[in-house]
């Protein structure tokens, strides 16, 4: 989509579409619903564009949809919440399955190969797929990737659970390069975990919150009795972002003067992350959805042009997107 385009300006957070968009058929159909057409005084909007986009691009899809991807929280269920046992999502999802499609979720709740903690958290899913008369195949069709990026389970039809699957397995080369380097990852969360701390400080919530450190990840837990406003878990997220975007930041300019010397450069690939308010915490992720959904991809051997993703807006930044390409990897975005 040209940068300055009316598109654009309507939708600054539109992404890269890799279907032609049936876009007469879609607003003629939003246009039944949302009289666009017929309204005199208030031109078309973003919720409009949106719906229209949106329309177009599952009418697009449909007919060649390998993959489905879902984000979890406050897409499928409440922030920290599980399915409901009588949840119509439940049937839908079912529904898919039987279809033949791949479904996935993904999702930044991050337990570090932990199974049967997803399974808890999917509980009214997984007991509505075992009771389901979905065959061997459709079953085993089922993933969830959690930690943005970081754990890969698919559902088992033998021990009727989910089931880790090895890192080598589905990591790329380039994945693998940061993935696997523990000192780095240990070096970024210190940095985040650093910020983290000097803003917590500064706005006097130190005995208010609780700082969680995983093995890949941060959170800003609010203490029992206590709600972090809007404006409390945005400062915390910015810092970090701009952090973490400045370190990153040295790094690359130091990549490029020892790719003008001609040293070896491997170990400056940056580790991509994402800080984000998650309603009631605060996180900060190694990895990001972005990544998961194009494993799942190449895993799955399914085009972009055969996947959905639903509950995201999946992006890298403009610096991330500067650092990886120096290193000749190609970004895509899922619109």
């Amino acid at each position: 989509v040209p940068e300055f385009s009316r598109l654009t300006q309507l939708v600054p957070t539109i992404g890269m579409f890799f279907t032609a968009l049936p876009l007469r058929e879609s607003f003629i159909r939003n246009n039944k619903k949302r009289t666009i057409a017929s309204r005199r005084f208030v031109p078309p909007s973003f919720n409009d564009v949106r719906h229209i986009l949106n329309s177009a691009q599952i009418i697009a899809v449909a007919p060649t949809l390998k993959l489905i991807t879902f984000d979890g929280d406050m897409t499928l269920y409440d922030d920290g919440g599980d399915f409901a046992k009588d949840s119509l999502l439940v049937g839908l999802l079912v529904n898919l399955l039987r279809s033949g499609l791949s479904v996935a979720i993904v999702t930044a709740a991050g337990y570090p190969n932990d199974a049967d903690q997803y399974e808890l958290r999917l509980s009214g899913l997984i007991d509505g797929m075992r009771k389901s008369d979905l065959n061997e195949t459709q079953l085993s069709r089922f993933y969830v990737f959690g930690g943005e990026c970081n754990y890969l389970f698919q559902y088992d039809t033998l021990s009727k659970k989910l089931v880790g699957i090895p890192e080598e397995v589905y990591q790329t080369v380039n994945v693998s390069k940061w993935s696997n380097d523990s000192v780095r990852i240990g070096k970024l969360l210190d940095e985040a975990q650093n910020c983290i701390d000097e803003c917590v400080k500064e706005m006097g919530l130190d005995t208010r919150v609780l700082v969680i450190r995983k093995q890949r990840a941060l959170g800003v837990v609010p203490l029992s009795g206590f709600t972090l406003t809007r404006e409390q878990s945005d400062e915390i997220t910015l810092a970090v972002q701009l952090r973490l975007k400045n370190v990153q930041t040295k790094k690359h300019k130091k990549l490029k003067h020892l790719n003008k010397i001609g040293e070896s450069v491997e170990q400056y690939v940056p580790i991509p992350f994402c800080a984000f308010s998650g309603g009631r915490d605060v996180w900060v992720d190694v990895g990001n959805k972005l990544i998961g959904v194009e494993l799942l991809q190449q895993f799955l051997h399914a085009k972009e042009s055969e996947t959905l993703h639903l509950g995201d807006q999946l992006s890298y930044s403009s610096w991330e997107q500067e650092m990886t390409l120096q290193q000749e990897d190609v970004v895509r975005q899922l619109g």
